[in-house]
């Protein structure tokens, strides 16, 4: 008989505790936990032992894969109630962004060869929406992703040197393939902190995919860092793999005020 039968190791006789153990032995924790409901399946379906192992080791592979997804989830910092990408409507614009280029930036071929993202225009036509569709799906796709907003960036620059915890968040920030900048060009800061912004950009050139949002078109941009050379030396390595969508249209909130009141 040529299909082997997992019952017929009469695995009555060995304790699942036993059994369990090994798993943890070897740190097969989430075999473990479902080893009692995959052998009663693997006796009900009368599953072979390729194939009871195989399903035991997707069981593991999936259970890890998901502890994964939930640490980089919590690690990307993401603002509270983050909106998946099928949730942005890109009709509610007058132009900028189309329905295909958006399923062509879900699927993340930009990210594997370091490109960067530029999402620029008015307040509340979804630029922070769009950024944060595409690092919930970078998330759940495997990838690392760090969120921060400007303002609470150039903080982690600022202090990165003399305090832990920015210390720390700043090698995370550096060590993750996806970096969202939210909201660059809302408020001014200083030479020092454009150098230090200068300095992260150069640092994370073809290394890291960063997306960037702001208020504020690209021309523009050597008068909120006060130094048009150094602007123009960030840009060139910004703009070399990177893809720019101008949004227009009229604030989401002025046209839907019914759902903020």
């Amino acid at each position: 008989m040529k299909k082997q039968i997992v019952r017929s190791l009469d695995i009555d006789r060995i304790p699942i505790q036993r059994l369990t153990a090994l798993l943890e032995t070897f740190t097969l924790k989430h075999s473990s936990r479902g080893l009692a409901d995959l052998l009663e399946k693997a006796e009900v379906n009368e599953l072979s032992y390729r194939e009871f192992l195989l399903t035991l080791l997707e069981t593991e592979v999936r259970g890890r894969n998901e502890r994964r997804r939930k640490r980089n989830l919590s690690a990307a910092h993401f603002p509270p109630h983050p909106k998946m990408l099928d949730d942005f409507d890109p009709t509610e614009l007058d132009a900028g962004i189309t329905e295909s280029q958006i399923q062509t930036l879900r699927e993340l071929s930009w990210l594997d060869t370091c490109g960067n993202l530029v999402f620029a225009g008015p307040p509340g036509l979804g630029k922070t929406m769009l950024a944060v569709g595409l690092g919930l799906e970078a998330v759940n796709a495997g990838y690392t992703v760090c969120f921060e907003r400007m303002t609470n960036f150039v903080k982690i620059l600022d202090t990165a040197d003399t305090e832990r915890a920015a210390g720390f968040r700043l090698r995370n920030i550096r060590k993750a393939q996806m970096v969202i900048i939210d909201e660059i060009g809302y408020t001014p800061i200083s030479r020092a902190q454009a150098n230090r912004f200068f300095t992260f950009i150069s640092d994370t050139y073809e290394t890291n995919s960063i997306i960037f949002t702001t208020n504020k078109e690209i021309t523009d941009w050597a008068e909120m860092m006060g130094d048009p050379v150094l602007t123009t030396a960030m840009l060139d390595r910004i703009l070399h793999h990177a893809r720019c969508f101008s949004l227009q249209g009229q604030s989401y909130r002025l046209k839907h005020p019914e759902l903020f009141s």
